[in-house]
């Protein structure tokens, strides 16, 4: 489906399988890319797990198109063999990235984060307290019930569960801000009355005693988060290049490496338990030439340090000490299948990079696998990074990303209206680091809505997605705010114990 990828080993193997190599070979009118093409989806429910992909995108609607009444599958179009049905159609507006609670495998609830970059008073609670703007809410998975945890953050969009059994959320604005809620399933509308200063009430207007702000994680456009049972954070800055002036550089990575690593399992008993409490933050900064300061612009890929610089001023001194900058990182996600049996304590971690389709930068997906991630040294290039999918003219302006349990696809997910999903292979046993290739699973029908959120269950069999700011006056408000729906998609087939 993705043209102009490049040609892999894997997939010739794959070709060969089904057809002679001499015939093939001997076929002078082939197009060998369009070959690929048809063979992923040939074998599409062999490598994906989807009966068909699909051929186009959904077609473009206007108006006002999300309205009652509606099915789900009047929300997407999805590849054959997948169904979509309504977990609820009353998330709040801009719903976007979302984790089970209180894990995968025998979840209760779903937790996302809203995505409204202007806090404001929308009404009043009962107590008689201002009513904030929603930004992190809970959905109930038997009823659909929604409940609003917190409110006033400003972009909300990066949520996770940490191993310790907390919600981490982050705000995705300049000045963003990460915050840390325990008990998620007790807490509700807790309110920020001050981002800047991280006070925070309860419903009754006393100090919040289960949520708090983590001034030592950095302040910046935050999504994408990485986090390890040790308390280590890795995350990307959403900032386009040029932001602070002209050749300014776009976003960095960062790491967090807490004052006291986490060496125990099991959920903490209060926040203070919690890693996150204190630390220091680092920029990575790729070098052209092995423990070289080799560093500045050609030098997205290769082997990458991590630099010190201060929480409140990450973006500020990520540029100044050379820290590479990429367009628009937005979700970041840990590969949860890498094994590196010469290092067990590596970490992989892939991102997006959105870029700038109208200006046909396409986007892509970059990974990097750090050998050392409690360690931070500025002359020790202890990080690999290379590029995994690049998008092209159909598959672009990349934005989430999901890798699925079991059989370790990726799937991406576009950042434009009538977005699409695209499941894209590992990198096979060729002699590239690329995925194998990608196919379409998933087209949003709504032209002024997107996909967002995406993210598989623990099996790897149901995903969930936000269907994000429609165009939807026709929908009814609840708790004074706009909605939107979220969707749970079924029908992914996974083989026990490995790929499809």
């Amino acid at each position: 489906m993705i043209a102009k990828y490049p040609i892999r080993m894997a997939t010739l193997a794959l070709a060969a399988a089904v057809f002679s190599p001499l015939a093939v070979l001997a076929d002078d009118d082939m197009d060998f890319s369009s070959f690929v093409e048809q063979q992923l989806r040939a074998k599409s429910e062999k490598l994906f797990g989807v009966e068909k992909p699909l051929e186009a995108s959904a077609p473009a609607t206007s108006g006002a198109y999300r309205a009652p009444g509606q099915s789900a599958s009047d929300q997407v179009l999805v590849a054959h063999g997948l169904k979509a049905r309504y977990l609820t159609r009353e998330a709040a507006s801009n719903a976007d990235m979302m984790f089970l609670w209180p894990n995968g495998e025998h979840p209760t609830h779903l937790i996302m984060a809203i995505e409204e970059f202007s806090p404001k008073a929308i009404g009043t609670l009962p107590n008689g307290i201002t009513k904030m703007t929603p930004s992190l809410q809970r959905v109930d998975l038997k009823t659909g019930k929604v409940e609003t945890i917190l409110r006033g953050l400003s972009g909300a969009d990066g949520v996770r569960l940490t191993p310790w059994g907390t919600v981490l959320v982050t705000e995705e604005a300049d000045d963003g801000g990460a915050y840390e809620v325990i008990d998620p399933l007790n807490v509700s509308n807790h309110t920020v009355v001050s981002r800047a200063a991280g006070n925070i009430v309860d419903a009754n207007g006393n100090p919040s005693t289960k949520v708090v702000k983590r001034s030592a994680l950095p302040t910046l456009a935050w999504e994408g988060i990485g986090v390890l049972p040790s308390g280590v954070v890795y995350a990307g800055d959403e900032e386009r290049p040029g932001t602070g002036g002209f050749n300014a550089d776009g976003g960095a990575l960062f790491k967090f490496i807490p004052q006291n690593p986490r060496t125990v399992t099991g959920p903490i008993a209060n926040l203070n338990e919690s890693p996150l409490a204190a630390g220091w933050v680092f920029a990575m900064q790729v070098s052209c030439v092995n423990n070289n300061q080799q560093v500045g612009q050609g030098c997205e890929v290769g082997n990458a340090a991590w630099v010190p610089v201060n929480a409140a001023s990450a973006r500020i001194d990520a540029n100044a000490v050379g820290a590479t900058g990429y367009y628009r990182p937005e979700d970041l996600e840990l590969d949860p299948l890498y094994r590196d049996a010469a290092n067990p304590q590596a970490v992989r971690f892939c991102w997006t990079n959105t870029g700038n389709e109208g200006a046909k930068h396409y986007a892509e997906v970059m990974c990097g696998v750090d050998s050392a991630p409690l360690a931070a040294v500025a002359n020790q290039r202890s990080v690999v990074v290379n590029r995994f999918v690049e998008g092209d003219t159909d598959a672009n302006s990349f934005d989430n990303l999901a890798f699925q349990p079991v059989t370790g696809n990726l799937y991406v997910i576009e950042d434009h209206n009538n977005g699409d999903i695209w499941a894209c292979l590992p990198d096979g046993a060729d002699r590239d680091l690329k995925s194998d290739g990608c196919v379409k699973i998933l087209s949003v029908k709504d032209s002024s809505a997107e996909p967002t959120g995406f993210f598989f269950a623990a099996d790897g069999r149901t995903a969930f997605v936000s269907i994000q700011h429609s165009n939807d006056g026709l929908m009814p408000k609840l708790d004074d705010y706009g909605t939107d729906d979220i969707l749970m998609i079924t029908g992914f087939k996974v083989k026990t114990g490995g790929r499809h």
